[in-house]
Formats: structure tokens, sequence, C-alpha cells
């Protein structure tokens, strides 16, 4: 069976304006990707540190929470509580430990929430001003967008690798 063209490819995306495209393409290319690397991988898989890197689980927990904390910034908004609770959680398997079904579901769904956000972002939006973290670090609706997509690609390569290296014999 013949795969499909990267995600950049395949054409625009209905509803997302030009300049948001490539970003819209990433995150695309994001979640085929992470479905490729990560759905058949066991529990034990997903939730190993091979020479002390971060497990897959955490990458899958991290985009969706990451996803979730820089729209957050780009709408203008700080922080909640249940955010950071989330951000100090990622890293933890849970009991009993969370399997690739889960942490998949949650990056997709983070994933098409971004997408969403894209397709409803005004272009005139794109370069208000926006603080970044506790230290109120300068951004713009752009900038995060963008940050959005080029951050989920960096931790999906994490998570090919990793899948990659918990699987060999």
């Amino acid at each position: 069976m013949a795969h499909p063209p990267e995600a950049w490819l395949r054409g625009p995306l209905p509803g997302v304006d030009p300049y948001l495209m490539p970003a819209a393409h990433a995150l695309l290319q994001a979640a085929d990707d992470l479905e490729h690397a990560a759905r058949d991988l066991t529990v034990t898989e997903l939730w190993t540190s091979p020479n002390g890197a971060a497990p897959v689980g955490f990458h899958l927990r991290h985009i969706a929470g990451s996803i979730d904390r820089l729209l957050t910034y780009a709408r203008g908004e700080t922080l909640s509580r249940a955010q950071l609770a989330t951000l100090a959680a990622e890293r933890e398997p849970g009991d009993p430990p969370a399997d690739a079904a889960a942490g998949l579901e949650a990056a997709r769904g983070a994933i098409a929430g971004a997408l969403n956000v894209l397709r409803a972002t005004p272009r005139d939006a794109l370069l208000e001003p926006r603080a970044v973290g506790r230290a109120a670090l300068p951004s713009t609706v752009l900038g995060l967008l963008v940050h959005v997509a080029e951050h989920t690609q960096r931790h999906v390569g994490q998570v090919v690798t990793t899948a990659k290296v918990v699987r060999a014999p």
C-alpha cells in the first residue's frame, strides 16, 4: 500500500489562512507520524526511558499539554492551576500506567483543537502581542501558533526515535 504524500504536499486545508497553512501542515504531519511511530507500543515500551531519555509516554502527554498551554497564551490568558498540575504530571505513567492508545488520543485531540484554532484565527490578529509564561516574555499570536507546530514536531521526532530504540531486539 502506497503512503499518501506528506501533509504539506496534499494541498491547502479548507478554512485555514494561507499564512497559517505551514503550521497546519506541520500539525497534520505530526499526527500522521505519531500514529505510525507509537500506535503499537506496549505499555512497557511506552514508559521505557532508554539511557535516561524521556519515554514516549511523556512526549505524547507533553504534546497534548504544551499545545493546550501555548494556545492559552495565544488567547492572551495565563495558565490555570489545572494546566500547571497537568504539566507537573506529564512524566508520570500513572497507576495503572497509561497505554499508547490513551496517549495518542490525547495528542490527536490537542492537534485537532490546534487546527480549529488556526481556522478560527483572523489574519488581522496574527501580529497582536502576547505574553508567555510567568516572566511574560514577548511573542505574538503568530509566533505562538507557529511554535505550537514546531514544538509539536520536535517532540514527534523524539517519539519516532525513542520508539525505534525501545523496539530494538
